[in-house]
């Protein structure tokens, strides 16, 4: 992460001056490398790294291009440079990269596939899938590390043995896992195609209408809190998502709805679902963990803090994977169950509509 006029050393916590760091630019150490794609339509190089760069903002990654941290093509450069396609950007800190060594941890796993190739896990809520800041253990990598050895890494993934995709921490559901080279690859094109079928069932604020669409806008990470993802009507920011959605059961202030990711970006069902004004059920960062539908009674207020207190979580459940085996071919399907705190509440929205 960039840090303005002045960086933390995490050896000793001293307090190290801009200047200071300026004279120690051969010691710097690689902490990103990116390479623009041929199809990169021109883009400040701040925005670009923004999109790119997880736990930073817009100013302390202009600081840290003003400090020189970041080269284009090897040159120091300004914010305002546009990014070209093939430019090669590198950021370097004084500090190294935070060691990538997985440590193998005793964690069970649900594990409702396996062959040679690869598995398939449902994933339990409040599980990180790989460790990163805040979250260095307890992960479901963590747990891949102990109960299967020598796992693939994906190409710039490193740390994250297996994994070719992922959920957020408190969404619950299934992941597919590659345990070779050839399975990596294999799984890893078809998420580039988007020819796998992903379908996540999501309990939101009000009835999306129409009740069946597709929602088509650009996300990206917010220029305000870098935590969440937001929509942009302009096409030069932020990555292409599209959420096919449609509603099973309406329960008059709340639905629950089914959502098929054509994309895969970072909390895209979560992000598109408010941009139509349907926030998910107790989504906190997005403002779903407040009455946003229904009356202003004490009595359905209280219910729906029962609710809450039932589902502490994002009311999203990766449900069902569908994929070609990337070695035998075939084409696999699988599917789960709603975990038990989601079906409770679904269960009393039911009841709740049934007889008030």
């Amino acid at each position: 992460m960039f840090l303005s006029a002045t960086i933390l050393n995490s050896r000793n916590f001293a307090l190290m001056t801009s200047e200071e760091l300026n004279e120690q630019e051969d010691d710097l150490f690689e902490h990103h490398n990116f390479i623009a794609d041929p199809g990169q339509a021109p883009l400040r190089l701040d925005k670009f790294l923004m999109d790119r760069i997880a736990n930073s903002t817009r100013n302390k990654i202009q600081n840290g291009i003003t400090d020189g941290f970041v080269l284009v093509n090897g040159e120091k450069t300004k914010s305002n440079y546009k990014v070209r396609p093939g430019d090669a950007i590198t950021v370097s800190l004084p500090e190294p990269p935070r060691d990538t060594d997985v440590v193998p941890e005793n964690i069970p796993l649900n594990i409702v596939y396996e062959d040679k190739d690869l598995l398939v896990v449902n994933k339990e809520a409040g599980m990180v899938v790989h460790p990163a800041y805040q979250n260095w253990s307890g992960t479901l990598v963590n747990a891949l590390a102990y109960h299967f050895q020598n796992l693939p890494e994906m190409e710039g993934n490193e740390g994250r043995p297996g994994l070719v995709h992922r959920i957020d921490k408190d969404t619950s559901g299934l992941l597919v896992i590659a345990k070779t080279e050839a399975a990596m690859s294999g799984l890893a094109k078809q998420f580039y195609d988007h020819s796998i079928e992903r379908t996540y069932y999501a309990l939101v604020w009000g009835i999306p209408d129409p009740e069946r669409g597709t929602i088509n806008i650009n996300l990206g990470r917010g220029l305000k809190d870098r935590r969440i993802t937001v929509p942009y009507e302009d096409e030069t920011i932020g990555r292409n998502a599209i959420t096919h959605y449609k509603v099973l059961k309406n329960f008059r202030y709340v639905s629950l709805v089914k959502c098929n990711l054509e994309t895969g970006r970072t909390h895209q069902i979560r992000a598109h679902m408010k941009h139509i004004g349907h926030t998910l059920f107790n989504d906190s960062t997005y403002g779903g963990d407040k009455v946003l539908k229904g009356t202003q009674f004490s009595k359905y207020k209280s219910f729906v803090e029962n609710c809450f207190k039932i589902l502490p979580r994002q009311a999203l459940h990766a449900k069902s994977l569908g994929f070609v085996h990337p070695v035998t071919k075939e084409f696999m399907q699988f599917d789960s169950e709603l975990p038990s705190d989601f079906a409770d509440v679904l269960d009393k929205w039911e009841h709740y509509v049934q007889y008030t």
